[in-house]
Order: C-alpha cells, then structure tokens, then sequence
C-alpha cells in the first residue's frame, strides 16, 4: 500500500487542495475516497491524483463543489475537454514550454506583448497562458518544473518591459507584496504593470512579507493602497485571517487590495478589504479613489 497510496499530506501537496478541504469533501459528497493502513490513518490511491486535479481546476475556473464533485469519471473528463476549447490556441505554447528553450520562450511572450500591447497582454494573454499552462500540469501534459520555467520567464518579460514604461503621474502610491507562506510574485508583476499603464507608483517588496514589516514600509513609503496577491494555491481560511489582521493594524487611510484566485474565493472579505476579481477593475478603483479625494 505505501508505494501506490499516498498519506493526505502528500495528496494535498499533490493537487493544491487543502486537507481540511479533502475530508470535508470526504465527508459531503464521498470523494475522494481513502483505505485505511494498518494504523487507521488515511491512504488515498495514486490514480485520484488526476482526477483532483481536474476537479480543482474546474473549481478555480466558476464551477461549484456540488456540481463538480459529484460529477462521474467520464463527465468530470467531458467538463475538462469543453473548458480547454477556449485555450486551444495556446496549443503552440504548450510545445514551446515542453523544447526546453528559454531564449526562444522569452522571444514569444516578447512577440506577444508588442503584437497585442501591454494592456490587452497583462489583462487577457496572460491570464489565458497561465491557464493552460495550469491545466497541461493538471492533466500531466507539463512536469513541474517546465511549470515553474514558463512562470519565470513570463516574470522577466514583464519586469523588463515595466521598466520601460515612462514614469507617469506616479500617484496614488501601492505597495505589492504577498504575506508569509505564498511564494508567489507573478501575480504581483501583472498587477504592477496594469497600475504603471494607469500612471500610479509602485513599490515592490516581493514575497512573504511578515505583516509588521507591510505595515511599517506603508508608513516608510507614505504607501496609499497595500495590495496582496494570493495565488490558487494558498489556503483561503489563511487569507481571512491574515488580510484580517493586517487591515487591522494598517493605518485607516491606507486601502487593502487584494487579488488572485485564493483571494476571490472569499465569499465574506472582512471589512474595508477590496477583492480584485480582474484586473480590469483597476482604472475604476484609481477613479474612485481620485473622486473620493477630490469631495474630501
């Protein structure tokens, strides 16, 4: 049993999915489904891996637990096939990621930004790249690492090309940073550059960023609106408490801003906490501020 089932850490680990969530699933809708080793803990076999997978990725793209749990092998597998019809286009990206090439990968998403601009690339390509590159991962078409390549490459395009972008108004001014425990910054590079095309001044502190340390580089650079990324993978009940806090000891007049699948889970944000559901929102929401500072 230990070399084909796999303890509810590592299936965690494996597909993204909380444990919590695993037995809550578990307990409501019968899936996914553990033998018990000798000791009474849980032992998932290797194959659920996939189907999880799939199930968290049409979760991530709208669909509700109670519909997708309870779909069958062949369903689940008919639901994945219609929400990759849109992504076929980036069929060739896929091919480009599984050559290996940096150099030449780096040349496309170049391509991409000056053929499409960088609104329309940060706004829509990006997220639809990200997307089915996710998805080749979730249906074992791309390793790990050819994942974690793509991501690295889309991250220095992007640093590169925001560094050209003309200084601009430069206000209102935004801190990005994530909190302790999320890795991931590419969410904060788009989001960066979709503010820079809007004119505002960006101050970028990276990764899990303790929450002491937000709050005093918000004073240090006399920050107007903090803004987390939250990537799919981070636990949702995490985000709660963590944006809960740091609401809390940010100055009242500091907005919180948060984006990122993790984040747009969040059915109740605690008060005073603004969810990004797209980027698109986000001339509106500097709109809005400008407004409310021009009436007061």
């Amino acid at each position: 049993m230990e070399k084909t089932h796999l303890s509810i850490a590592a299936l965690a680990l494996e597909t993204g999915i909380a444990k919590d969530t695993l037995r809550m699933w578990e307990r409501r809708y019968g899936f996914p489904q553990p033998v018990r080793s000798p000791r009474g803990e849980r032992r998932y076999p290797a194959q659920q891996v996939t189907r999880l997978r799939q199930m968290r990725r049409l979760l991530d793209q709208g669909m509700r637990p109670g519909q997708v749990l309870t779909l069958s092998g062949d369903e689940l597998e008919q639901a994945a096939a219609r929400q990759l019809v849109h992504a076929d286009a980036e069929w060739a990206l896929i091919a480009l990621i599984k050559r290996h090439d940096d150099t030449g990968l780096r040349q496309e998403l170049r391509a991409r930004v000056l053929r499409e601009g960088l609104r329309q690339f940060v706004c829509n390509t990006a997220a639809a790249m990200l997307e089915r590159v996710g998805d080749g991962w979730a249906r074992g078409e791309l390793e790990v690492f050819e994942e974690h390549h793509f991501s690295a490459q889309l991250d220095t395009v992007l640093r590169e090309t925001v560094s050209q972008l003309p200084a601009g108004a430069q206000t209102p001014r935004v801190l990005l940073t994530t909190l302790t425990g999320e890795p991931h910054t590419l969410g904060l590079m788009l989001a960066m550059a979709r503010l820079r095309l809007e004119g505002a001044a960006c101050v970028l502190l990276g990764a899990q960023t303790p929450q002491s340390q937000i709050v005093a580089a918000a004073r240090a650079f006399e920050t107007d609106i903090v803004a987390l990324s939250f990537s799919e993978y981070f636990d949702p009940g995490a985000v709660r408490i963590g944006v809960r806090q740091l609401r809390l000891d940010l100055p009242a007049d500091v907005e919180l801003w948060c984006g990122g699948r993790a984040a747009q889970r969040l059915k109740r944000p605690p008060p005073g906490v603004t969810i990004l559901a797209n980027l698109e929102q986000v001339p509106d929401l500097l709109s809005a501020r400008l407004h409310a500072a021009g009436s007061d």
